[in-house]
């Protein structure tokens, strides 16, 4: 430290502060005092420049070489820690993906994706659209991947009805933007595992996925998809065996999506058999607006089982009426005048929604 400090005052022996210059008319009192270099002896004030950078503003800088030196050198520890602070932070993040709220206009529809135009006018769909609008904005983020040589523009990797309910409130949806490399078969790959985790996909938006897939070379076999996805090749066998019925069968419900891999196998079964005669009654049905288990009774030839089911509708633990369908698919629901009366009109009507959802999956 001694040898330092003799060196120091050697370099700056010669070192010394001039005169201000005198101001010819202040502009304020509390103006502060401009900063002064040393200048070495002899040589012209407007050529000399400081050895050290400033350290500190003010009546308290320090006026000696080794001093600014020595307050610069607290500076930079000053500064030193902050950054490793803000790696610190910085490090908690590693491994995340980053959000932004975007226009959903500026995001277009993945050629994988495997929403059936039905699932974005049903009553699940209004009732997240009205969570979305109530809330202003969707709180769980869609996943997008930016477009190569499209600044600003990004693909929809999953998410589909949530960006679509923003898309049509007009208010910007959150977004996790995928900044590392993601190709096709990565993407597929998020879509489907985020649909299935989901459980929100039907059988058939799923089959007609893996099947485009498959035609578009994404995947050569079901095998290596079935692999890819985690999957069991069995149950991609059930999802395209779904698909892949013919469009005279597929018309005879009032939409695809009600089609249950249960009734694709019977179906598939009897067309194995007699597909002239399936394809023959499909003609006579189609448009009739039957329950699913009717329709497939009625393709098979076989009378359904004639027996009404009856649901009982609950409200916070509190029975509140009941459901029953009849077996040509007519739907009858009944409300208890007394345990009605004190329910907010949103709880009922959520009620009523999650009954007639659990009707439609028992057709």
């Amino acid at each position: 430290m001694a040898s330092t400090r003799k060196r120091l005052e050697a370099l700056t022996a010669g070192l010394s502060i001039p005169e201000p210059m005198p101001a010819a008319a202040p502009e304020s009192a509390a103006a502060p005092a401009p900063s002064i270099a040393p200048v070495l002896p002899g040589a012209a004030a407007t050529a000399v420049e400081t050895r050290f950078p400033p350290a500190q503003a003010g009546a308290l800088a320090p006026r000696t070489g080794p001093g600014q030196m020595l307050a610069f050198r607290g500076q930079m520890q000053v500064v030193e820690g902050e950054l490793a602070t803000l790696r610190e932070r910085l490090r908690q993040y590693d491994g995340s993906t980053p959000t932004r709220k975007l226009d959903p206009a500026s995001i277009r529809v993945s050629r994988w994706a495997n929403r059936h135009p039905a699932s974005f006018e049903n009553a699940e769909f209004a009732g997240l659209k009205a969570d979305i609008e109530q809330a202003g904005g969707n709180v769980q983020p869609i996943l997008v991947r930016p477009l190569p040589d499209q600044a600003g523009q990004y693909e929809l990797v999953f998410g589909h009805r949530r960006h679509r309910a923003c898309l049509e409130l007009g208010i910007p949806v959150l977004a996790a933007v995928w900044l590392d490399e993601l190709g096709d078969a990565e993407l597929f790959a998020a879509m489907d595992r985020e649909n299935r985790e989901r459980a929100d996909l039907s059988p058939y938006e799923q089959g007609v996925m893996y099947q485009r897939a498959l035609e578009e070379q994404l995947f050569p076999t079901q095998r290596q998809l079935a692999e890819k996805l985690g999957v069991s090749h069995t149950w991609v066998r059930k999802a395209l065996m779904v698909a892949q019925l013919p469009s005279a069968v597929l018309e005879c419900f009032r939409s695809p999506l009600e089609v249950q891999h249960r009734h694709a196998e019977q179906l598939n079964a009897a067309l194995d058999k007699d597909r002239r005669g399936i394809l023959k009654r499909a003609e006579k049905i189609r448009g009739q607006k039957l329950a699913p288990a009717a329709v497939v009774a009625r393709l098979l030839g076989v009378e359904a089982v004639a027996k009404p089911e009856k649901l009982a509708i609950t409200c916070d633990g509190q029975t509140v009426g009941s459901c029953l369908r009849a077996p040509d698919g007519t739907v009858t629901l009944t409300l208890l005048p007394g345990p009605v009366a004190g329910l907010p009109s949103e709880a009922l009507l959520k009620s009523l929604a999650e009954t007639l959802q659990r009707v439609k999956l028992l057709g």
